[in-house]
């Protein structure tokens, strides 16, 4: 046997090895696409087309009757305005504790960042007890509230407290990382030219993070609409008054009112499907820009 025939017929087994790993490589990925795919068909496409199917139930008339209903638009109301005042909070906070973590060196940092992450490790049903134990009638502040006139427990100003507290972490705990991956080599650069700190943080930090800002604005809001545990113990139920739409849905569905309960849920469901574009939106700028800044 030559030396060529040789080399042939030991690159012969090689060659096959390569072409079934190939096979079997693709064989996996395609079952792993197919688990995927079968996954998110059955536990989000098929539950999305049944709020829509049961929302529309009795027909469009009903739908629409139900969303004119002063609960059901109490309720929308509500909740558009604890977005409103809770998300700008947060914005503010997350700004400046993601500014003050990533950018300075001070003593209690470690704290400070331990706290952001709070409320993702207490339950949005303890946080609302909490507010409850502080402010409510027999609380720590319940009879000096009581004595001025003040209300914060089965009110508004306690569904935006208890909103708040469990929304805040979302906004910092974006940037934060997006501003040490940064540096402070611009910031210093600004300083040196002569910029004052509104027009180094105005100029050069907050362009570097809008991308990453919008990201977590979008998840704060989508929270902020959604809470139901915490605002749930806070709000005391009271039907065209301190009901949110999650509220609002699960007293629908406990009178059987199954249609009117789905044809909120599907407004719900309506925003989150816009705030799931916003924020593949948002994952591919800020992919871009971090791509572009090298």
């Amino acid at each position: 046997m030559s030396r060529t025939a040789t080399i042939e017929s030991a690159a012969r087994p090689a060659q096959t090895d390569t072409v079934r790993q190939r096979g079997q490589s693709r064989a996996v990925r395609w079952t792993l696409t197919a688990v995927a795919l079968a996954f998110l068909v059955l536990f989000l496409v098929v539950p999305l087309v049944a709020v829509f199917d049961e929302a529309l139930s009795k027909g469009v008339g009903f739908y629409l009757a139900s969303l004119a209903d002063p609960d059901a638009r109490a309720a929308i109301v509500l909740t558009l305005t604890v977005a409103i005042i809770a998300v700008p909070s947060n914005v503010v906070f997350g700004l400046a504790a993601s500014w003050a973590i990533a950018k300075f060196e001070f003593k209690g940092k470690a704290l400070l960042t331990t706290l952001i992450d709070l409320p993702f490790s207490v339950s949005p049903v303890i946080s609302g007890l909490v507010y409850v134990l502080l402010f409510g009638a027999q609380g720590w502040f319940g009879p000096w509230l009581a004595a001025h006139d003040v209300q914060i427990i089965f009110a508004v100003p306690g569904i935006v407290l208890a909103t708040v507290f469990v929304t805040f972490p979302f906004v910092a705990r974006e940037l934060i990382p997006l501003m040490q991956a940064q540096g402070t080599e611009e910031e210093e650069a600004a300083r040196v030219l002569g910029a004052s700190a509104w027009q180094m943080w105005r100029r050069v930090t907050l362009p570097n993070v809008k991308w990453g800002l919008l990201y977590g604005v979008i998840l704060c809001n989508a929270r902020a609409m959604g809470e139901f545990g915490a605002v749930s113990v806070v709000s005391g139920h009271i039907r065209g008054q301190t009901d949110t739409m999650p509220l609002a849905v699960e007293i629908l569905y406990n009178d059987y009112n199954f249609a009117a309960a789905f044809a909120l849920a599907s407004v719900l469901a309506l925003i989150a499907l816009v705030t799931l574009g916003l924020k593949l939106l948002a994952e591919r700028r800020l992919a871009a820009d971090q791509l572009a800044r090298g």
